[in-house]
């Protein structure tokens, strides 16, 4: 997408962002989850963002730092209660760019797929196992994927419909590049607002190749935060990787 950079999601999402996906996740079963993995921490969050995940981690006892590019995005997490309080490194996520090493490094609703080029994600494995204790675990969290939610390479559909709004995705898909650009359109009495969206996805099988490439394995695979058991019927998956003690 022409004029998107790393920055973009974030600097134009951020308003919007926690109101949008509000009571979309299960958050409560995704904090149990990682709060079991980081133990007495600290845990290391790779694109933090308005701290969806990482403020409430933050409240049930475990340290949380972060990293994220977006000034916008942490502005919003900034204006919570003891968002202050959170250690944060501004940059690109891919290069891990913090000191010292972690329990646990995670990155939830598919956000490792905003590195939108295979080399940047196989990167990115690389930077997080060197910030891995031994033993260590890194979380990805992300969709299976599914071509066939496409027709002739292009989707339209109606994401919502209000009393004083409507809302569209309208997307674009590379399956060579394995590619996504999509627009999010919402259409309301005030106007025409719209949200992009750009990400490069990978299969499962991939990132297990990515880790292994890094010297991490995998321990574990789930359906969900609540460790429901992956099948070919997955929308997506919870891959826990470690880094060999």
């Amino acid at each position: 997408m022409e004029g998107y950079e790393a920055a973009t999601y974030g600097e134009l999402w951020a308003s919007i962002y926690d109101d949008e996906w509000d009571g979309v996740f299960d958050s409560g079963a995704t904090v149990a989850f990682l709060q079991r993995l980081a133990a007495d921490g600290p845990a290391l969050e790779l694109a933090i963002g308005t701290g969806r995940i990482a403020h409430p981690l933050k409240v049930a006892g475990v340290e949380v730092h972060g990293i994220d590019i977006s000034e916008a995005m942490v502005a919003k997490l900034r204006s919570k209660a003891g968002g202050d309080d959170i250690p944060i490194t501004m940059g690109d996520f891919a290069d891990v760019g913090v000191d010292g090493t972690f329990p646990l490094i995670y990155l939830v609703f598919n956000t490792l797929f905003a590195l939108t080029s295979q080399d940047d994600q196989v990167r990115c494995f690389h930077n997080v196992a060197s910030h891995l204790d031994p033993g260590g675990a890194f979380v990805v969290e992300g969709f299976v994927p599914d071509p066939t939610r496409f027709d002739r390479h292009q989707r339209v559909q109606a994401t919502r419909v209000r009393l004083d709004s409507v809302g569209l995705e309208i997307s674009r898909h590379d399956p060579v590049a394995q590619q996504v650009t999509t627009q999010i359109v919402v259409l309301s009495q005030e106007g025409t607002k719209v949200y992009p969206v750009y990400l490069r996805y990978a299969w499962p099988s991939e990132l297990d190749l990515m880790a292994q490439l890094a010297g991490l394995r995998l321990r574990a695979r789930y359906g969900g935060w609540r460790e429901e058991p992956f099948t070919s019927d997955s929308p997506s998956h919870v891959s826990i990787y470690e880094k060999p003690s």
